[in-house]
């Protein structure tokens, strides 16, 4: 801890300079206005310790104390007065002054100073820490925000479908255990390039943050920009998004890359054409026997995206039955577990699956209401630690 000391006792000045000094300590004492801030714009300073009568008078301390304000903002102000000129301390005190040190006159006051000093870093650095959490929250709500932008509002499912879809981003703990919501990377997304035929997808960029956030919206731009009849094919598809995504600045620096599985479904026909890259494999559900099976198997998976161009991915495909349900998830959904698990335990496609059977009987919102309720019951309702997207798509039992 280094300290800049303005004193008006040459004597008093020494004895407190040998209690500031030692170890990892240092001080410099200065017995003039004109070297005071001298030192003062050499800095750094943790600290600075200023007599209330330095050098000479109380009004030319809180000159100094003015000036040194501006001159080193961050560093905290111990002011040393005697109990005589206590009438004089709520000025320095309206001005910004947090920290004092009472002087008596047998020179006691000196083995309190270190402490004292200790306390005002302590206290200082604990506020700056305060405030860039709070910054931190103010910069996460605005990434989030943006994310948030591109999952989409208002979508009115073709005919004989209805859906219930939702995002939720991860919750973490900054200074003083107040929750952030985080920015992650998880997207989805429904839309219909043409009369008879529905888009699901849903993605999940590496990592968390500004980083994630724009990779996501890189993709979410590119898959935006194809002409209609190019969504159908989605083995094709996924190979063209990759390829543009391996040749994008954003999601290649620092490694990164995403999953996405992405379905097109021939709402005359009902066939689900799929194609998976690294994504975890939807699920599908007969309402008629609340029997639910993964759709496709890890071998009709790929590599995430934008890790290796060139890549021809595959496709697959599923009829989707009247009276059933498909369920496209991220992996904040099944990885979410206790903060205090021993044994690590997470919520699982098991408890996704026992979720999903559980609402059979209830409305497609009320079912994913349920959904995710139960994974956040599982973690001891302390949330998600990763941020998850659900689709929850329904085909309409036939009359």
């Amino acid at each position: 801890m280094r300290t800049l000391i303005a004193w008006d006792d040459p004597q008093e000045a020494d004895l407190v300079t040998l209690y500031l000094t030692g170890g990892d300590n240092e001080a410099t004492v200065t017995l003039t206005g004109e070297s005071f801030l001298a030192e003062a714009r050499r800095g750094p300073w943790d600290a600075v310790l200023l007599s209330m009568t330095f050098p000479k008078t109380i009004e030319e301390s809180f000159t100094l104390f003015q000036q040194l304000r501006q001159l080193l903002p961050e560093a905290p102000i111990v002011l040393g007065c005697r109990a005589s000129e206590m009438i004089q301390l709520p000025r320095f005190l309206m001005h910004g002054l947090r920290f004092y040190v009472i002087r008596d006159n047998q020179g006691d006051f000196v083995f309190l100073v270190l402490s004292s000093i200790e306390s005002a870093v302590a206290a200082e650095r604990a506020e700056e820490s305060k405030k860039l959490a709070e910054r931190l929250r103010e910069e996460m709500e605005g990434v989030r925000r943006l994310q948030e932008s591109i999952i989409p509002q208002g979508l009115k499912p073709p005919p004989g479908y209805c859906f219930a879809a939702r995002y939720e981003p991860a919750q973490v703990s900054v200074v003083g255990d107040r929750p952030v919501v985080m920015a992650g990377g998880d997207y989805y997304d429904l839309f219909c390039p043409d009369e008879h035929t529905l888009i699901v997808l849903i993605g999940d960029a590496s990592g968390h943050g500004l980083k994630a956030c724009m990779s996501i919206m890189a993709m979410h731009t590119l898959i935006r920009m194809f002409p209609g009849d190019r969504y159908r094919d989605t083995s094709a598809f996924v190979t063209e998004v990759n390829q543009r995504l391996c040749e994008n600045s954003i999601v290649q620096s620092g490694g990164g890359f995403i999953t996405l599985l992405y379905a097109s479904i021939d709402t005359l026909t009902h066939k689900v054409n799929w194609t998976s890259a690294g994504h975890p494999l939807a699920l599908l559900q007969n309402l008629a026997t609340n029997e639910v099976t993964q759709v496709g198997t890890d071998a009709d998976g790929g590599l995430p995206l934008g890790i290796t161009p060139g890549i021809d991915y595959t496709s697959a495909n599923v009829l989707m039955p009247s009276n059933s349900r498909l369920l496209l998830y991220s992996d904040g959904l099944p990885d979410a577990m206790p903060l205090d698990s021993a044994d690590h335990r997470a919520f699982g496609v098991r408890g996704v699956i026992e979720s999903l059977k559980a609402g059979h009987h209830e409305p497609v919102d009320a079912a994913l209401d349920r959904l995710f309720r139960a994974s956040n019951d599982f973690t001891g309702k302390s949330g998600r630690h990763d941020d998850t997207s659900v689709v929850l798509l329904e085909r309409i039992r036939e009359s």
